[in-house]
């Protein structure tokens, strides 16, 4: 007889506990059973009770025997039933089905209820006494769960409890107060008080005696379907991503994955939408195919047009009879054996198919789809929501980014609206609204990018996990030092190999894996040790003092490097923008600005951009000097700020000369400026790649704090920008020699060079008059 002793701390109750089988004997009695009664008549204990637990291994055998009038031999398979003791929570006498149910979990699985208060205990004790000795009908019954995993399936099964108590007694002691209708109010009002409790019921001032029969009943099916519901239903952003788990388990099968894809509905074109489809495994994304030669007839007739659910439990057979065709050639590509289509309908327009497949054979099959029935409604409100959702996500995110037009090329937009009016009035059908191109534009780019970003990022990070871990690691030696328990001392091993590795080296992950092992195995026993005294309590509310209330892990040295990071963003950004007022006054310019580590900007200048101006070559010279000098200006601010940083970060900045002209086209779908053709699109490549540019016949980087690189691939770009450093140089905004540099070759791209001169840092620069620039310009 397997014996499973309590698995909670926690002993403190209002009575104690005597086991005792009188109700067997009883029973034995009515039945005559006399030979059973002798049998046992030398071990009184037994009918008259026991408060030592150890006797139950003593005469396990004995009382394994004397249980079997419980236990009948043609439900040993079926049931799932104990002998436990309330409260106390000491189980024994598992029937044959219980045992292997455990024996399936591992020897580390620990017989414990899902989400069980412990501290509540006394008080569940307490209002059972009030129910049983004093006739009241207080209703603390509640429903409790035992998650068990499989170890030979991988599954996580739960089972809903149901206890029996009809073999229990609970007799007043001595020492127990008598509880007035006083004091049963008073006791209703102050649940959470277990001094008062503790206060009308003194421990051991009951005695129950006797023992209790739990059965278990398999709710898995039950809670699966509630999560998956849950889930489908809930409109947060990640619900409806959060299904594959809940999928999985409910066909008990991990390697099934789930997808969905949308359609045009009259199926003459069936394209995977990027707008609204995940992970689609029919279609690859942006897809287009013709319907009749992708799908076989009978999907066509059954699942676009009858709108019937599809089983395919052999995709190999399908194949051989349908032809091979490129729905079944998809799908074998990428390994899939067994596949199930659900068809919804999602307007009047759209058509969706959600996607189960496996990579095993007859795993997903006409049978098994029934079990989809009962969330089919449920999906098809989620697919509801989701498209809903993802669509008013796209419009807030179009409003806010993409559809202000900027003022300088406001004219050529309504320009192009007024010509598409016209055209509408002439009943012109159907019109057709103008591409916005503006040709010959000199580009402009400038970036000022934070150094290293990525790896402060991950020092902080590692800081923070860092600090958490120690901070647990003291916990846990303060633990050990203080009751002298080797739990706490393995503990405490474990979290030093967590330091350890942690110290080697940050991998990706690791933050997750950290922060899940420290919920899982270490703070369970952190509610434990603040019960125990002053001592531990303290340390453990030191631990949580410093965890953030949200995260629940260190924040100090991220928030820190991310405040830095929003600081700097925050300061460049609003100097760029007062000053690009400055600049659109000089002669009107496109500008576009984006937040990265740090700040980048493109604009454009030339005559097609503007309507009543005239331009000349002067207002480019014009822009990139004012480029430069503003660059100064911003190295100088973020210098500035260096004392309001909580995480010290230095950026460094760098210019691209393009001196000959470019095409850029107001993309409609994107709702943007992007340069048009393909031989412009070498200025795009430039542009992406060059931060990360070398010096030639070195491993220096080109880009360093405290310097303006000037990215150039003409003479004459250099020439000029050598005027203007020159004239900054001399009002104070540089400083030092310039560098002549030639950069290695990027991918596809050959023949820079780049000038490079240093920030004049903490200096007083000479205000720059307009008289001053024009000189500046006409040399």
């Amino acid at each position: 007889m397997r014996i499973i002793t309590d698995q909670y701390d926690n002993h403190e109750l209002p009575f104690k506990i005597k086991i005792s089988f009188e109700a067997i004997f009883d029973y034995l009695e009515e039945s005559e059973r006399h030979d059973l009664i002798q049998k046992f008549a030398h071990l009184p204990e037994l009918r008259e009770g026991f408060d030592d637990f150890e006797l139950l291994k003593t005469y396990k055998k004995e009382i394994g025997q004397l249980l079997e009038t419980l236990f009948p031999s043609p439900l040993q398979q079926n049931e799932i039933k104990s002998v436990s003791i309330p409260f106390n929570f000491t189980s024994f006498k598992f029937t044959k089905r219980f045992l292997q149910i455990l024996e399936d979990a591992g020897d580390d699985y620990e017989l414990k209820f899902r989400d069980f208060e412990e501290s509540k205990t006394f008080i569940m004790a307490c209002t059972f006494i009030l129910n049983v000795c004093y006739g009241y009908n207080l209703d603390f019954k509640r429903p409790y769960f035992f998650d068990i995993p499989n170890k030979k399936t991988g599954q996580l099964r739960h089972y809903r409890t149901l206890f029996n108590g009809d073999f229990m007694t609970v007799k007043k002691l001595e020492n127990a107060p008598d509880i007035t209708e006083e004091d049963y109010l008073q006791l209703l009002d102050n649940f959470d008080d277990i001094s008062l409790w503790k206060e009308k019921f003194p421990l051991n001032s009951y005695e129950l005696k006797g023992f209790g029969i739990m059965n278990l009943f398999d709710v898995t099916q039950d809670e699966i379907l509630t999560n998956l519901k849950d889930n489908l239903l809930a409109k947060n952003d990640n619900s409806f991503f959060n299904l594959q788990t809940n999928i999985a388990h409910l066909f008990g099968e991990p390697t099934i994955k789930f997808g969905f894809s949308t359609y045009d509905k009259d199926c003459n074109n069936p394209q995977s939408k990027d707008r609204y489809s995940y992970n689609s495994f029919i279609l690859e994304q942006g897809t287009l195919v013709d319907c009749n030669n992708f799908f076989c007839d009978g999907i066509i007739q059954q699942l676009f047009i009858e709108h019937q659910l599809i089983a395919i439990s052999d995709l190999e057979t399908y194949g051989k009879n349908t032809g091979c065709n490129g729905f079944y050639e998809h799908l074998t590509k990428q390994g899939i054996k067994s596949v199930i289509l659900v068809p919804f309908e999602m307007n009047s327009n759209t058509f969706g198919i959600l996607e189960l497949v496996s990579p095993k054979k007859h795993i997903l099959n006409s049978v098994s789809a029934n079990k989809l029935k009962d969330v089919i409604p449920s999906f098809s409100i989620a697919i509801q929501n989701y498209t809903e959702a993802y669509q008013n996500n796209l419009e807030a995110i179009i409003q806010k980014f993409y559809t202000s037009i900027h003022p300088t090329v406001n004219w050529r937009f309504y320009n192009a609206a007024n010509t598409y009016l016209k055209h509408l009035e002439k009943d012109e059908n159907p019109p057709i609204i103008e591409d916005i191109v503006f040709e010959d534009v000199i580009p402009l780019y400038g970036q000022i990018d934070i150094k290293g970003s990525s790896i402060a990022r991950n020092n902080a990070i590692k800081q923070d996990l860092t600090y958490q871990l120690e901070l647990a690691e003291d916990v846990m030696a303060t633990a050990y030092e203080d009751q002298k328990l080797t739990i706490y001392n393995e503990h405490q091993f474990r979290i030093q190999q967590q330091l350890k590795n942690l110290k080697r080296s940050l991998k990706t992950g690791d933050e997750v894996s950290i922060t899940n092992f420290l919920k899982r195995d270490i703070y369970p026993y952190f509610e434990h040790l603040k019960t125990i005294n002053k001592i531990l309590k303290d340390k453990v509310e030191f631990y949580e003092d410093k965890i953030d209330d949200k995260l629940q892990v260190v924040y100090d040295k991220r928030f820190k490097y991310e405040q830095s990071v929003t600081l700097i963003n925050k300061k460049l950004a609003n100097f760029i923008d007062s000053k690009q007022v400055e600049a659109q006054q000089m002669f009107p310019h496109y500008f576009e600005r984006f937040k990265t580590d740090g700040i980048e900007f493109n604009m454009y200048i030339g005559q097609s951009l503007v309507q009543s101006k005239n331009y000349n070559e002067l207002h480019l010279n014009n822009l990139r000097l004012w480029q430069l000098q503003i660059m100064c200006e911003m190295e100088n601010i973020v210098h500035s700020i260096q004392h309001k940083l909580e995480h010290p970060l230095q950026v460094a900045s760098l210019i691209l000369v393009q001196s000959n002209s470019i095409a850029i086209k107001f993309r409609m779908d994107e709702k943007q400026f992007d340069v048009d053709g393909a031989y412009n699109i070498r200025y795009e490549i430039i542009k992406k790649r060059i931060d990360k540019a070398m010096i030639k016949n070195t491993k220096e980087r080109l880009t360093k704090p405290g310097h303006i690189a000037i990215v150039y691939t003409t003479d004459k770009d250099a020439d000029e920008y050598t005027k203007y450093i020159d004239f900054l140089h001399n009002k104070g905004y540089l400083t030092g020699t310039i560098e002549l540099l030639e950069l290695q070759d990027l991918q596809g791209i050959s023949g820079l060079r780049a000038l490079r001169v240093q920030v004049n840092y903490l200096q007083t620069t000479e205000k720059i008059s307009f008289k001053d620039i024009l000189e500046v310009l006409k040399n």
